[in-house]
């Protein structure tokens, strides 16, 4: 069920990222090769990115799919960014909400993706969901369970946990209580990264050389020095740094670095987009 991508590194175009690469996001719209559950993601699709001394990301959304999208290409042609997350979207159900299901989802300066499905939605998730103050709840960006993800993380970081700490409650929260939910989050605010890895692919190109860090649902080209993620895995990066959290532990304070439990993945360099 769908696929994301998040960049932070050097500048460069849209194109350069999404679409241009042999197995880019636009092709895994339509062909992706580490996808296990759905196979074509035309649902929509959704690019967030930041421009130079603005710490609020513009989004440009659509409810249909990204390789029949004109004005996504002349987009991708011109538009330059050193902070971007992309989605495609496979739905769970199908629905009404269209353009406003679409990641990514915004707020302030965060950008949120999900990719997965919350299990026996929405009636497994009614007790998590009562968690969020009523108006939060009555604000859902749309009727799905990737919105309702939304919600939560947006909950914690409104409260000041930091990026990791914001994913990784919530989806501790949904796995215990709709079990075989997959619940892979993608958060960035522009200068960090954090994704998690529970059920479904993860993966990360890391180059300090060049300031560049990619994670995304999977590689957008053969480069060897991709990296997947385990399974119930907690994902935090900059440009110059990846750690990795276990998730499989007994729930624990992720608000800080996490020493105790986290295992640093240094560089490589290289060159590229």
């Amino acid at each position: 069920m769908c696929r994301h991508f998040a960049y932070l590194g050097p500048p460069v175009t849209l194109g350069r990222l999404l679409s241009e690469p042999e197995h880019s996001l636009v092709r895994q719209s339509w062909a992706p090769r580490h996808q296990h559950h759905g196979t074509v993601n035309a649902d929509g699709f959704g690019i967030g990115w930041y421009a130079e001394g603005d710490p609020v990301p513009a989004r440009y959304r659509r409810a249909g799919p990204i390789w029949g999208d004109l004005s996504f290409a002349d987009l991708a042609r011109v538009v330059r960014s050193g902070a971007v997350l992309a989605a495609v979207r496979d739905a769970t159900r199908a629905g009404a909400d269209g353009e406003a299901a679409a990641a990514p989802f915004a707020e302030g300066p965060w950008l949120f993706s999900h990719n997965g499905s919350v299990r026996d939605w929405p009636d497994a998730a009614a007790p998590v969901a009562a968690s969020l103050p009523p108006q939060e709840l009555l604000s859902l960006a749309a009727r799905t369970d990737s919105a309702l993800l939304w919600a939560l993380v947006l909950h914690r970081l409104r409260k000041g946990d930091a990026l990791g700490a914001a994913l990784a409650a919530p989806v501790r929260e949904l796995a215990e209580a709709a079990p075989g939910s997959r619940l892979n989050l993608l958060l960035t605010d522009g200068r960090a990264i954090a994704a998690t890895a529970w059920g479904d692919s993860l993966w990360y190109l890391a180059d300090a050389a060049a300031q560049r860090t990619v994670v995304a649902s999977e590689p957008y080209d053969d480069d060897p020095r991709w990296t997947e993620v385990p399974d119930r895995t907690l994902l935090t990066a900059t440009r110059t740094r990846i750690e990795l959290f276990s998730l499989k532990e007994a729930p624990q304070d992720v608000k800080g670095h996490l020493e105790e439990t986290s295992t640093s993945a240094p560089h490589q360099g290289d060159e590229g987009p």
